[in-house]
Order: C-alpha cells, then structure tokens, then sequence
C-alpha cells in the first residue's frame, strides 16, 4: 500500500482505535519542462535574496510572517509543533450525521482510512455501524498544517475520508436559481424519456481524459517526425425550440421499456410526441376475440 499521510487514534465516545490514512485519488496530467527558444536547454530556477542581490541556497531559507508591512516575523517548525492542535495525532469524532444530509459540495480530499495494528475489530464495528444506520462521522483533525473538519463514510470494503470546506469558503451565490415554473408537462415528458434513454450503470473505468490522450498521442507523433493532426471541431446545433430537440434526441435513442410503460403502453409502443402531449391518457380495454 501507498505511503500513509497521517497516523494517528480515531475515538467516539470511549472507543478509540489507531488508523491510517493513504490519499485516495489523484490528478494525472502531462508536465512539460520550460526550456530557453533559442537551443533547447532547461531553464533554471534561481532564488534570489533581495537585499543582497544575489542566489541563496534553500537551507537559508525560514518561514516568516508579514504582520506590517515590510516587517516579517519568523516562524520556525517547532514554533509551529508547539501551536499544533491535539487533532494532530488524535482525531475524535463530533458527532453523526444522515448520509443523505450532507452536500457533496462540502467534499474536499479523498482519502482512504485503514485501521493500524490492533484496531481491526473496531474499525470492523464502527464501518458496519455507519453502513447499517446509513449515518456519516464528522470529526476534526490536524494535517498539512491545518486543522480539518472531515466527513468519515463506509465505502465499500472500508472506511474513507473526506476533508470538508468550512461553510465560510463554500460560495452561496443568488445566480444558481431554478425557476422550473418554465418547463412545461410535456418537455419534461420528454426529457424524462431522454433520460432514461441514456441511462446506464455507473462505471468509472469507462471515462477516459481524451484531451490527455490527444495530447500525449501529439507528443509521441512530434517525437517521431510527423505531421499533428489538428483535432476536428465539435458540431453544436443551436437549440431553438427545446421541444424540437428533445424530439430530434430521442429519435436517435430506443425509447426505455420503463418510459414506454409509464406512459400506459400494454404491448403497443407509442411515439415520444404522443406520450408528451397525452401524459394521463388512459387506453380503452380491449375487446376479447371472438371464439
């Protein structure tokens, strides 16, 4: 496994049980190195002393704090062990919350939380009590030179945790309104349909960074001496009547067995419009056939 970030005693109530925690995701993306136009050659970065003028190497380098202008204070590492919070080796849950109240906004970093030598049995007990009773763990704990509010969550197989934003740094804006007064019975309808149209199983793997693979596939073709191919411009039709465009969507899509029965089909599959139009219509019963 990955080296941990933090170690250290998670508690609730009188339980306490010694866990890990290893980073559970990662962005990938291709660096390039700053080389001079001229020849090629790496570009290197110098720091500099300012009063002095002149390079200094990175062990005469301190932390220091601007509290007026020009004027620093210099903070050292055991100046800052001393400050440190006891979350920095104990993190101890606060309380407990529904799953289904906690706004995924809120989620920062993802880490996976694995119990060290002696915490199997209750890291075993704690996740099976989140997973039965669907609650979440919110718990304080200092890491990476700050004190975080985190959210602990069954996954799977395990436990994970997620930094969370303080309320403060989450932007409440009065742009993000929804007036669904506009939408109309039979657009949504139809947008149900698309949807369901489109609907698939949650697949991860699945999802690829194209842009990443386009990319890295231009710096193997300039290794090799040939030609970039410029990538081709998505076609984008306005939309000018959103009904029009459902429609013309669902053309090219199957309508779904659930949609076509939602809209009263027993054994004839009606079109996306009428379905639309005729939401609550009810069928006449057949007549049964003669013998």
């Amino acid at each position: 496994m990955a080296t941990s970030v933090w170690k250290g005693h998670l508690t609730f109530g009188l339980v306490s049980l010694p866990v890990r925690l290893f980073t559970a995701a990662r962005s990938e993306m291709l660096s390039f190195n700053q080389l001079h136009k001229s020849d090629n050659s790496r570009i290197k970065q110098v720091i500099c002393c300012q009063a002095e003028d002149k390079p200094i190497p990175r062990d005469e380098i301190v932390k220091g704090y601007e509290y007026e202008k020009g004027k620093y204070v210099v903070i050292n590492d055991e100046d800052i062990k001393k400050v440190a919070p006891k979350t920095a080796k104990v993190m101890e849950i606060q309380e407990f919350v529904k799953a289904g109240d906690v706004d995924p906004v809120y989620l920062e970093s993802s880490y996976y939380m694995a119990p060290d030598e002696g915490g199997e049995k209750p890291y075993a007990l704690l996740f099976e009590a989140l997973k039965q009773t669907k609650y979440y763990a919110i718990a304080k704990i200092a890491m990476h030179n700050r004190e975080h509010v985190v959210i602990v969550r069954p996954g799977e197989k395990g436990m994970l945790l997620h930094t969370m934003y303080y309320a403060d740094e989450v932007r409440r804006t009065e742009e993000f309104r929804t007036d669904t007064s506009k939408v109309s019975e039979r657009e949504m309808n139809l947008a149900k349909m698309l949807v369901e149209s489109l609907a698939a199983e949650f697949e991860p793997e699945k999802y690829h960074d194209t842009y990443r693979d386009n990319l890295q596939k231009m710096i193997d073709a300039k290794v090799e001496g040939h030609k970039v191919v410029e990538t081709p411009e998505p076609h984008v039709a306005p939309v000018i009547d959103i009904m029009d465009a459902l429609k013309k969507s669902l053309e090219a899509k199957k309508p779904p067995k659930t949609a076509t029965t939602a809209a009263g089909s027993a054994g004839e599959e009606e079109s996306a419009e009428a379905v639309a139009e005729q939401p609550k219509r009810k069928r006449a019963p057949r007549k049964a056939k003669s013998a």
